[in-house]
């Protein structure tokens, strides 16, 4: 069985058959049960999460139907083998007895790890392959068909600022392989879906210059400079400015033989070993 997160909340059976939770109360509570699956989670916890701080006189009870409701729907759907009860009650709460590779988020997390491994061992295309993979298990945003709490939200918002360290990483590895061409068409994207991420304008950037499209990088520069002043009130960070000025100036010809001068570029413009501080302040 699996249960995913990562987008609509669903379980997957061994069977193959998914199971499609819609917007309730329960669903809530096994949405943060799933969360932190093989943990327990206290009742105030799920009381905090359903009613935050205004839980009715009748919270305990409420959420003890929730759950036996939960349980019901797991026997009716065969979710499980008949000797196996996944949803346990442990105080001071309850508890999803899944293991890792029964969640998505798990999952993600996993490969993101040794993505992060192999980045750091400049294992560059083993690095972009695991956080490739990490990154497809995403079917939209977190716990997209279910009503939010705060608890849920935060782990919500754990889960973003993973995804775009996981993209940052990917992105990265890309380019410490060369392939400066075929970031372009996704760091446009991403700087559409995240306007206030300034990391993302300064890779796109650095892949169009060094594809010889410096006139695109500059209107990139305008772009930006446009967005953080009409939203934020502000002018682009200190570094983006100077890779920006670095850009206005003739930047002397090297030869495709020269394996790192996409290095060497990023060093005078500031940008090496970014991978998440710049991105991180603005988003």
């Amino acid at each position: 069985m699996e249960f995913l997160v990562l987008g609509s909340l669903e379980i997957i059976t061994d069977g193959g058959k998914t199971i499609l939770l819609g917007v309730s109360k329960i669903s809530q509570v096994l949405a943060l049960l799933v969360a932190r699956a093989g943990e327990v989670v206290s009742v105030d916890t799920l009381v905090e999460e359903l009613w935050g701080d205004r839980p009715p006189k009748s919270a305990l009870t409420t959420l003890q139907t929730y759950v036996y409701h939960a349980r019901r729907m797991f026997a009716q759907n065969q979710l499980t083998e008949p000797e196996r009860n996944v949803l346990l009650t442990r105080p001071p709460g309850y508890l999803l007895d899944a293991s890792v590779d029964e969640t998505d988020a798990s999952q993600f997390q996993r490969l993101l790890r040794q993505g992060s491994e192999s980045f750091q061992a400049e294992r560059w295309e083993e690095a972009s392959d695991q956080l490739r993979a990490a990154l497809a298990l995403f079917r939209g945003p977190a716990f997209a068909s279910v009503n939010q709490g705060a608890v849920l939200a935060a782990h919500a918002a754990n889960l973003e600022e993973l995804r775009t360290r996981a993209i940052e990483l990917r992105i990265e590895a890309q380019a410490r392989l060369g392939r400066h061409r075929e970031m372009v068409p996704e760091l446009q994207s991403l700087v559409i879906a995240r306007p206030l991420n300034e990391w993302f304008y300064g890779q796109l950037m650095v892949a169009l210059h060094r594809c010889g499209r410096r006139a695109e990088a500059l209107e990139v520069y305008q772009r930006l400079r446009r967005v953080v002043r009409d939203e934020l009130g502000v002018e682009p960070t200190a570094e983006i400015q100077r890779l920006h000025r670095v850009m206005l100036e003739p930047v002397p010809q090297r030869g495709p033989e020269a394996a790192d001068d996409f290095r060497e570029l990023r060093i005078a413009y500031g940008l090496e070993d970014r991978l998440v501080e710049l991105g991180a302040a603005r988003r």
